[in-house]
């Protein structure tokens, strides 16, 4: 018999580590070759990891709620045959990208860590590539704990750090702090929580894992960027005889709804490529204008939860590819078989409040995009038409879209003209379009 080392798998650019959540075999339990043995945790999704091969597991390495590194053994395996062995993790590299091209001498680290005297005690938590890049960079731990982690449990990742050092050069050199006289001013502190009183009857409720990373994005977000949101009214008609006329046969031909989303979808990268500075990011002073047009979805989970799937190169699909491509993501993350890289990348973001029966909303941007766009619920309405005889009154089916952006670099012009293409595509919408 043979001993196989279990590794944790890649799982996308920029995730380093995961937590293990539980496990589905025990020791002494045999397992199939691709069963899945053990659900894990990162900062973006949950799934499970299957394993390549079939054998007994032995010895479990990594228990409920341990984080385990990208490549680390998190369980021993006894299969058929001699030796030791191991999964082997395969990574790839990305495509350079404006952003990865000018981050590509601060990321080096991944091969070569940098000789450095900088040294972090063990209650810092880093991870290799934040350690190295920290290493790299002659950041201090003094810095380092300065620094507001967007990960699990408020740890660095590799954003907050590289945005770190983005913006360094633009804060004082730390020194020594003088002796401060009976009149300087005290370093502001920042207020603790307030403690809420619980009255008999009152339920506590701890949060989730996922709420806690969600509370923690929102407020980062909302920290960050200055919003701004600009409304207007649609007349989505022609969409609504459009998607009536076709949903039937498009369900028939391909076996899936044909649902509003794709058709938003596509309008709202119509717009980005007409106004491609509304598909950008800020790192410290500099604006990195992204070549692909991602695309996010907010979707609501059954545990009442919420996560964004991204619709990867949206420019490049039909209106029928998108629909496939929703369809699929929204399936998914219902039912939790998301991948990590399936919430990763997304350059701009759409939220279907309407679905909810809102008429709208004030969506709050995901960081690192700059702008987010809430649809939502359709409704007739009587609305006033211009004819060639004069003005009537009919009903029509309305809509109100929001557009949030940051002011940091989306003015009022931009985020109102860019909302504007989109109401103009949706209202125009051609009722021959093929799907």
């Amino acid at each position: 018999m043979a001993e196989y080392k279990l590794l944790l798998p890649s799982m996308g650019e920029g995730v380093m580590e995961a937590t293990i959540i539980t496990w589905l075999f025990n020791e002494g339990d045999n397992v199939k070759e691709d069963d899945s043995v053990v659900e894990i945790a990162t900062d973006k999704v949950d799934s499970d990891v299957p394993t390549p091969v079939s054998g007994k597991i032995v010895k479990i390495l990594k228990q409920k709620d341990e984080v385990a590194k990208v490549g680390e053994a998190i369980a021993i395996l006894e299969i058929e045959g001699e030796g030791t062995s191991s999964e082997e993790v395969k990574t790839e590299t990305p495509a350079a990208t404006p952003d990865t091209e000018t981050l590509k001498t601060i990321e080096e680290p991944l091969q070569t860590v940098a000789a450095s005297n900088v040294e972090f005690s063990g209650d810092l938590y880093l991870s290799p590539l934040v350690k190295s890049i920290a290493q790299q960079e002659n950041i201090s731990e003094t810095e380092l704990k300065s620094i507001k982690g967007s990960g699990l449990e408020g740890r660095i990742t590799k954003e907050d750090i590289l945005a770190y050092v983005a913006n360094r050069g633009n804060q004082p050199a730390q020194q020594a702090a003088p002796v401060q006289a009976a009149s300087a001013p005290k370093p502001a502190v920042s207020a603790p929580a307030a403690t809420v009183p619980v009255s008999a009857g009152d339920e506590i409720i701890p949060m989730d894992r996922m709420r806690k990373i969600i509370a923690e994005n929102m407020v980062k977000a909302k920290h960050i960027a200055p919003h701004v949101t600009s409304f207007i009214e649609t007349d989505v008609t022609n969409v609504v005889k459009w998607r009536n006329k076709n949903k039937a046969i498009f369900e028939k031909r391909e076996g899936e709804k044909l649902t509003f989303m794709p058709i938003f979808v596509k309008a709202i990268v119509k717009a980005i490529q007409d106004f491609p500075m509304i598909n950008v990011s800020i790192s410290g002073d500099n604006i990195i204008k992204k070549k692909n047009i991602n695309i996010g979805m907010a979707t609501a989970l059954p545990d009442g939860n919420l996560i964004v799937p991204v619709i990867k190169n949206a420019d490049q699909l039909s209106l029928s590819g998108l629909a496939k491509a929703i369809n699929d993501l929204a399936y998914r993350a219902r039912n939790k078989k998301l991948r990590p890289e399936d919430t990763q990348g997304a350059t701009y973001t759409i939220s279907n409040v309407g679905s909810f029966g809102n008429l709208m909303g004030t969506p709050i941007i995901p960081q690192p995009q700059v702008a987010i766009l809430a649809i939502g619920a359709i409704v007739k309405k009587p609305a006033v038409l211009e004819t060639a005889d004069g003005d009537v009154i009919a009903i029509r089916n309305l809509m109100f879209m929001s557009h949030s952006y940051d002011h940091r670099v989306v003015d009022g012009s931009l985020g109102g003209m860019m909302l504007k293409h989109v109401h103009d595509y949706l209202e125009n919408w051609d009722l021959n379009t093929e799907i």
